[in-house]
């Protein structure tokens, strides 16, 4: 993918921006881009250096991670609600992300926020990830930087097995039940961004294989890694409506 520099983006006002992580396929920046996608929203890639001190991209967003979503002559918006909210609002005419009925729209929130919220199974995951890093006699500035964005600590991480356990218990449970009234999604009858937050935040325990996925080899690894036992809560249910939202929805392989 062919990124703007921070610069070059504060130069385009005009125009619809997203702000990602070069060279690694995060969950939240992968979740993004499949919401822009899906919306019909085309949209100028800025790089941000993952962990890094990102001091332009703090002058300009107000913060130092990723995605940033910043729509023409608009302020930047970094919270993944706010992100989904503001990219509804954007295209309404075009295929929903969100219900129209509140009870269902009530739904798709409370599952996207077990997925990308805080203490979801996006945050619970990067627990984890972090732990051999912190765990060091001198974490790397990076790791470390990280760790207190996510409020690291061993207690978390030692708790994050069971949340994420759970997470998937009530995910799968969801598909069970949806495929007993002959949906194949989490939520009534159509695609909505549970879909899709779950297509892309699948892979941070059961990554897509190398033909569709060409990520870095370490992140794979880490990513792989069964040191808590989770993969037994992926099951197939689970990975098989990841590859349905990719096969029918999303495009493969990933660029990033």
């Amino acid at each position: 993918m062919d990124y703007l520099s921070i610069a070059e983006a504060k130069a385009r006002p005009e125009a619809l921006r997203l702000v990602l992580s070069t060279g690694v396929p995060g969950p939240w920046g992968e979740a993004a881009k499949g919401l822009l996608s899906y919306k019909g929203l085309d949209y100028l890639p800025v790089a941000q250096q993952t962990g890094g001190s990102n001091e332009e991209l703090l002058e300009w967003t107000g913060q130092t991670s990723a995605p940033v979503l910043v729509p023409p002559h608009a302020a930047a918006i970094s919270h993944w609600l706010d992100l989904l909210l503001t990219l509804e609002a954007m295209a309404p005419a075009a295929p929903a992300l969100l219900p129209a009925d509140l009870k269902l729209r009530t739904q798709v929130l409370g599952l996207s926020a077990l997925i990308a919220g805080v203490n979801g199974f996006g945050w619970l995951r990067r627990l984890q990830l972090l732990a051999p890093g912190m765990r060091s006699d001198d974490p790397p500035e990076m790791i470390a930087r990280l760790a207190a964005k996510y409020g690291w600590s061993e207690e978390a991480t030692e708790a994050s097995a069971q949340g994420l356990a759970d997470i998937c218990a009530l995910l799968d449970n969801t598909l069970a039940e949806q495929e007993a009234r002959g949906s194949t999604y989490f939520v009534a009858d159509s695609l909505s961004a549970v879909d899709i937050y779950w297509a892309n935040f699948a892979g941070m325990i059961c990554p897509l294989p190398p033909a569709d996925n060409p990520m870095p080899e370490f992140m794979r690894s880490g990513y792989s890694s069964d040191h808590y036992q989770l993969r037994e809560h992926i099951t197939e249910r689970l990975l098989a409506h990841r590859d349905f939202i990719y096969r029918e929805h999303l495009s493969l392989p990933l660029d990033f």
